[in-house]
């Protein structure tokens, strides 16, 4: 291997990086059509490496897409929840990076904390993987970017509309905007903006974001649609906050003030009723199935350019 990188945020690849994840995940995906989805891919090119995956977050995704993207290069998982391990009963982060690092080929984490992260990045020697924090949620727009150009939508100048909380997965997005050159309307109640530093770096790279609580006019003209759920993982319910999102419902008003042609997505998991409704979740604008299964194939990207080989 000729190099070692972490991917702890998309910043960490830049726009050229992320346009080849994007080529080379469309190249493998078109190769292996109609394969059984446990065949090795024709060159294997991360045969004999071992990925090590630490949750400290519960997942479905996350963790079927990076098994399944490290079985399709030719290697193989190693799934490690951390209730069962000695980080769950008080070993640091840097140690379990130092271990991790003498026994097996790149990590990725799913936790909470981006400090968490960012401590196992330094004290590791094998590429570091963010799987998830409250900050970001970069392995996720990989495949929400690679879904969009894959139907036919060029990323320069596309229009694209959030709606509901400012939360991690709007962050990569609103980073994605300003590596890749599109632009971000931001529907969110008052309250649940997404943090400064993410949208003046998107503006900083020429995109234009629109920070609005006019759910109407976020959606006027977007290519784009996409919302997540309102509760994120590990917070209470929130009966307040619930109320206060309510006017940011996906439904099918919201789409039809898009263009004709507009497209939803959702990272899943979806509360219908609640962030988007049946009609538009499950309609024809719909890619969120797409989408999931498009995380094995942005992932095999990712790993590929974390060990050097993209």
């Amino acid at each position: 291997m000729t190099a070692r990188r972490h991917f702890l945020d998309l910043s960490d690849a830049g726009g050229d990086a992320i346009a080849a994840m994007l080529a080379d995940a469309i190249d493998r995906k078109r190769a292996r059509a109609d394969w059984p989805k446990g065949r090795c891919d024709s060159d294997a090119p991360l045969a004999g490496r071992v990925l090590a995956m630490i949750f400290e977050k519960s997942s479905t995704r996350t963790r079927a897409s990076f098994d399944m993207a490290i079985r399709q290069l030719g290697g193989s998982a190693m799934v490690m929840e951390s209730g069962s391990m000695q980080l769950g009963r008080g070993e640091s982060i840097a140690d379990t990076a130092r271990v991790l690092s003498r026994m097996v080929d790149a990590i990725m984490i799913r936790t909470d904390d981006h400090a968490k992260i960012e401590d196992m990045a330094r004290h590791a020697t094998v590429p570091v993987i963010n799987g998830l924090t409250d900050r970001s949620h970069p392995c996720q727009i990989v495949a929400d970017l690679l879904t969009i150009v894959e139907n036919g939508k060029s990323l320069p100048g596309l229009e694209l509309a959030w709606f509901g909380d400012g939360n991690n997965v709007l962050h990569s997005i609103l980073e994605a905007a300003g590596l890749m050159r599109f632009n971000v309307r931001v529907a969110t109640p008052a309250g649940y903006k997404p943090e400064r530093e993410f949208v003046e770096m998107a503006r900083a790279a020429g995109s234009t974001v629109t920070l609005t609580q006019d759910a109407g006019a976020a959606a006027d003209g977007a290519d784009i649609v996409v919302t997540d759920t309102w509760i994120s993982m590990g917070q209470a319910h929130a009966e307040e906050k619930l109320a206060a999102m309510a006017p940011y419902r996906v439904d099918a008003d919201l789409m039809a003030r898009a263009k004709p042609d507009a497209r939803f997505l959702h990272c899943l998991p979806a509360h219908i009723g609640d962030e988007v409704t049946e009609g538009v979740f499950g309609g024809p604008a719909s890619l969120v199935f797409d989408e999931a299964e498009n995380r094995i194939h942005a992932q095999k990207s990712v790993l590929l350019w974390a060990f050097g080989l993209l």
